[in-house]
């Protein structure tokens, strides 16, 4: 029997047959049912919520909120602002605590992995062992732990530690600092600050290629510092020192005036950063010893110094290895701050998705929103750390 010439083959067969169009195909098939899933869940949803006599609707943003937050640094709160308004103030104090967080764990992960590497057996030691115990314990046992050492050992407001003469005080109500008050000039300094950090890139890529093409090494960093504090120096003084503090100052039982910054903000951020940082920590010296030891060696060829090998041969090629799994990190550090309810921190799962949803019972649409929160930060970590690893990455010449 004679075969069918292409040409009077099926269209839908062909395509079918064809790789490309296959994946095409299948690929939208995926979707469609992935799509059919979502609208008859959603729609099981609405249905289940009239049978109770519910509405699923986010009209409940707009409602007064009728509860207290007691620490909103950014935007100002009270107990008869809306929902809305209270899920924006959780969500400022979970990006602060995240931020803040990302920052310290990176710098102790870098200094617990470089010390657990040390050829001085003690500092090496007491490095293995705190990271062993604090990975082997769970966050939320360190978040706890750290809170009630805040509270507990701490004295009481009247009782205040003078901690930085006359002007910073700690207590279990919190750290108490001056609060800056910006006058009339003070967007003028900010704008020299702006245009000296930028002057600062720019000088340190150009000491880098320098660097690259002649082998001379400038003090980018010193000069860097030098460059911005110098300029903002200049400006503050022509603008006539458009900046003054505000200082605590005890009156009664609690302290007036400056900035407080709340225990349960000091034990989240403090577990979180350092329980993050021993596993950051390992990932660093797993990066390091896997750069060749013949780096190593060269570099002290040439003449190069401990601190300089490490500063120019190791590290920039460790990273290529550390950024990976350190991303990874991030995104646990934002996550496990939604442990913050246990100590009463207010982030955006206390407000929204806790006395929120309690008061609304509105268990649906805030769980969506909180939902969406978190996967939109997480979005955002991962694209910056995967812009920030492609930069880094090894060119090919």
């Amino acid at each position: 029997m004679a075969q069918a010439s292409p040409s009077t083959v099926n269209p839908l067969l062909r395509l079918w047959r064809n790789e490309d169009s296959r994946g095409v195909i299948i690929q939208i098939l995926t979707m469609v049912v992935l799509c059919a899933l979502i609208a008859a869940i959603a729609r099981n949803v609405v249905i289940n919520l009239a049978n109770v006599g519910k509405e699923f609707s986010f009209d409940f943003l707009t409602w007064p909120a009728a509860y207290d937050i007691g620490f909103s640094p950014f935007i100002e709160y009270t107990n008869k602002s809306t929902h809305l308004r209270a899920a924006v103030v959780g969500l400022l104090n979970t990006l602060l605590v995240a931020f803040w967080g990302c920052i310290l764990a990176t710098v102790l992960g870098f200094i617990l992995g470089i010390m657990r590497l040390s050829s001085n057996w003690l500092v090496s030691k007491i490095s293995y062992v705190f990271v062993e115990f604090v990975r082997n314990v769970p966050v939320l046992i360190h978040i706890l732990a750290i809170y009630s050492l805040v509270v507990t050992l701490l004295p009481s407001a009247k009782k205040a530690l003078d901690v930085g003469g006359g002007a910073f005080f700690l207590s279990n109500r919190g750290f108490y600092v001056p609060a800056p008050v910006f006058e009339s000039g003070a967007g003028i300094v900010g704008i020299v600050i702006l245009i000296a950090v930028i002057m600062a890139i720019l000088f340190k890529r150009w000491a880098k290629r320098t660097q690259n093409e002649t082998g001379q090494i400038y003090p980018v960093f010193w000069i860097s510092i030098a460059l911005i504090v110098g300029l903002a120096g200049i400006a503050f003084l022509i603008m006539g020192a458009p900046l003054s503090w505000d200082i605590p100052v005890l009156k009664g039982f609690n302290f007036k005036g400056g900035m407080a910054i709340k225990p349960e903000f000091l034990a989240l951020w403090l577990a979180l950063s350092y329980y993050t940082a021993c596993f950051i920590a390992e990932i660093v010296r797993a990066g390091i010893l896997a750069v060749s030891h013949g780096q190593t060696e060269a570099a002290y060829a040439v003449g190069l110094k401990s601190n300089r090998t490490l500063q120019l041969i190791i590290i920039p090629q460790a990273l290529r290895i550390i950024v990976p799994p350190l991303c990874s990190q991030y995104l646990n550090l934002t996550k496990n701050s939604s442990l913050a309810i246990a100590i009463g921190y207010m982030d955006i799962t206390a407000t929204l998705g806790g006395i929120s949803l309690m008061q609304t019972g509105k268990e649906m649409e805030t769980m969506i929103i909180v939902m969406g929160v978190y996967l939109v930060i997480s979005l955002t970590i991962s694209s910056f750390m995967n812009w920030f690893n492609h930069r880094i990455k090894l060119t090919v010449r």
